[in-house]
């Protein structure tokens, strides 16, 4: 493989003064295994536990009103603090962000119940702050690009490619915003490139594609990164969440308007999304592979266009995946477009058995869907994808087989 898909690239493992999941400097499969477990053995117990308790005994008054009034700050709670309220602390949902943000390599994590909720309370922050302008670069995901062209939290959006970042920024832009690899066509964008232009605005970067083990955005030094946690990291497509890693001031700024808005992961979904993380890294790289080959496969098929991946020529024009200047692989998303347009893309979408044709992604199945006509229906058309393009993500079946089932719905 061109791709350096069973290896760690460079900066993979945990830098100085972030170990937010206690795991050390350790290679990046060890931080997956380990990462948020940290206080296990002090409990007893080797998996993680679930807490389910809404509501937790105070002691006092003045303790749990002084432990309230801290937690509602933003702040995790100090020792000897009771929990309180399930609304502005959990145990089983912080593993879980701590996992992820050691991942990621930032100082903290702050999970939300989905990943909208997660992009909404970051946008809320920027409006809070009094920087509502919103830069944002395209393609990005369906529900991402709606909330910033309806203005619906407060938000102003200007949509600009990535070499207009610089020019597109006001004394008011309190956020740059952008996906790559992009949803649904795989574009990628240089973020440290981005980052420069930006100057001092935070630049968060939707990192769901791509996920902590072949891309780690704080690195090239975006401010934010955003999961929706509900695809690669969960990995099973049992259990919704989003979560935001960032430094800890950030965090403490976002976390006050998860707990009054109330967009909070519950603690059954947060132990079901931290246990979908230690196969995370095996789970990435074989899915990936099969990618590579599929990919390399329907770009020589009569009926299909184009094929969109960045192991393909024109993919990565850049060199951020062939050079691992940026990620060290192409992942497991890919798109193609159809020759025979939108009735052509619909009936292969009806067509396949093995894969479910459903939206998502990054489950241990794969699942095939129509961008321009559902996640990306309430796009601008200007910016909707081609309707001839189908979205594929490829799970863990046998490559074979689902190159077998697609050329059966092709035919």
């Amino acid at each position: 493989m061109p791709y350096a898909a069973a290896s760690l690239p460079a900066g993979s493992r945990t830098p100085a003064g972030s170990d937010p999941g206690g795991v050390g400097h350790h290679g990046r499969d060890t931080v997956a295994v380990h990462a948020g477990r940290a206080d296990l053995t002090e409990l007893g117990v080797h998996a993680p536990p679930i807490d389910l308790s809404t509501t937790n005994p105070l002691g006092d008054v003045e303790t749990g009103g002084s432990a309230y009034e801290h937690m509602a700050a933003g702040n995790p709670p100090r020792p000897g603090d009771p929990n309180v309220y399930a609304r502005l602390w959990n145990p089983t949902v912080a593993r879980f962000e701590d996992a992820v943000a050691a991942l990621e390599g930032g100082e903290a994590g702050i999970a939300f119940a989905s990943g909208m909720a997660a992009m909404s309370a970051v946008l809320l922050a920027c409006v809070a702050a009094g920087r509502p302008h919103i830069v944002a670069v395209r393609p990005l995901y369906g529900g991402t690009d709606h909330i910033l062209a309806s203005g619906l939290l407060g938000t102003e959006v200007t949509f600009a490619r990535a070499e207009e970042i610089g020019r597109a920024i006001t004394p008011r832009t309190g956020l740059v915003v952008v996906e790559s690899p992009g949803n649904p066509t795989l574009d990628l964008v240089d973020i440290a490139a981005l980052v420069a232009a930006a100057r001092d605005v935070p630049v968060l970067v939707d990192n769901t594609f791509a996920t902590p083990i072949l891309q780690r955005p704080l690195a090239l030094g975006a401010g934010m990164v955003l999961h929706s946690a509900t695809k690669f990291l969960g990995g099973h497509g049992d259990a919704l969440g989003g979560v935001v890693v960032t430094d800890a001031v950030t965090a403490a700024r976002i976390r006050p308007i998860r707990a009054i808005t109330g967009g909070v992961l519950n603690p059954f979904g947060a132990y079901l999304l931290h246990r979908g993380i230690p196969t995370l890294p095996i789970r990435v790289r074989a899915q990936q592979d099969s990618a590579i080959r599929i990919a390399a496969h329907l770009a020589g098929h009569p009926a299909i266009r184009r094929v969109y991946h960045p192991s393909q020529p024109g993919g990565d024009p850049m060199g951020l995946v062939g050079e691992g200047r940026q990620m060290s692989g192409p992942g497991s998303l890919l798109a193609f477009e159809l020759a025979g347009g939108y009735e052509a893309a619909a009936t292969t979408a009806k067509r396949v058995r093995l894969i479910t044709h459903a939206v998502s992604l990054g489950g241990v199945d794969s699942l095939i869907q129509h961008p321009a006509a559902l996640t990306h229906r309430p796009v601008a058309a200007k910016a909707k994808p081609n309707d001839g393009i189908l979205r594929l993500s490829v799970g863990l079946e046998d490559p074979g087989d689902l190159l077998a089932d697609l050329e059966n719905a092709l035919s």
